[in-house]
């Protein structure tokens, strides 16, 4: 069983109290965001060879935009038995867009030395979502991804990115800023080719593969090939762990495998007036 933490919701930086008691707790439990009266009884205990995968956890994928309680945690996870791999998103965002986020200096800072720690094969950063607006231009893009795609070499070996992905509650968020003229949207298909481009030969100086994630287009003519976060072919290789199929769960153009997502939507207060999880 993989579980993600999440999501939904930023656990690693903003819950990671709560995700600690679990795991020594040995469950958490989980509602179906669909259906608020299904309640799933999650294990959070290291497969071992006599126990059927789904009594146990067998990897744990982060996703957060701050690793700093990973950081502090990962010798007890570790201790404990977990194999865990950390997404990191780090776009550079100005407060408007991203009004809680911790100083980007201090989150390298943090990867950097959870890199030091796990391994820079277990560290991935994301470039997440590609917002483009007359705040995050296409100049902002191409400055912001080479200068963070520069202080992570050698850190990180994969770049994920993606494009905005309009959902009910974040146009609702964006039309305000937009009708009060904090920013206006620009044309993506017109900015985007240029940006993938670039992104590709910042990623290559930097040492990095670089892929998509859950994209309708393809992207592969500039380098850029479809990729998963939920990556069987990589908990392969940093596990030994097999998995088959992708999550029916997800978007349609995930390229995930399955796993089991322990968040809650509308938990989050780190408040990305772009996300769909608040």
């Amino acid at each position: 069983m993989i579980v993600s933490v999440s999501r939904r919701c930023d656990i690693p930086w903003l819950q990671f109290n709560w995700f600690m008691h679990r795991v020594r707790a040995g469950f958490c439990e989980t509602v179906n965001p669909f259906n608020a009266n299904q309640v799933k009884r999650v294990p959070l205990v290291p497969v071992k060879d006599d126990m059927k995968t789904e009594e146990g956890v067998e990897t744990f994928v982060f996703w957060t935009r701050n690793p700093c309680h990973i950081l502090t945690n990962a010798d007890e996870l570790t201790e404990r038995g977990f194999c865990f791999y950390v997404m990191v998103t780090i776009t550079g965002y100005p407060k408007i867009l991203e009004p809680s986020m911790t100083n980007i200096s201090k989150v390298l800072n943090f990867v950097k030395k959870l890199s030091d720690k796990i391994g820079k094969d277990k560290v991935i950063w994301r470039y997440d979502p590609i917002f483009l607006s007359t705040i995050t231009d296409k100049d902002f893009h191409l400055a912001s991804f080479n200068s963070i795609a520069e202080m992570l070499t050698g850190y990180v070996r994969r770049v994920i990115i993606s494009t905005y992905d309009e959902y009910k509650e974040s146009k609702r968020r964006l039309d305000y800023l937009i009708r009060s003229n904090f920013f206006k949207m620009l044309n993506q298909d017109e900015i985007l080719p240029d940006l993938l481009t670039s992104f590709k030969k910042s990623a290559d100086a930097a040492g990095m593969e670089i892929q998509s994630c859950a994209q309708k287009e393809n992207y592969s003519s500039y380098g850029v090939k479809p990729g998963a976060c939920i990556d069987a072919a990589l908990l392969d290789e940093l596990f030994g762990l097999k998995f088959k199929g992708k999550d029916r769960n997800q978007r349609s153009n995930c390229l995930c495998c399955k796993s089991i997502d322990i968040g809650a939507y509308k938990t989050c207060t780190a408040g990305c007036v772009y996300c769909y999880a608040i």
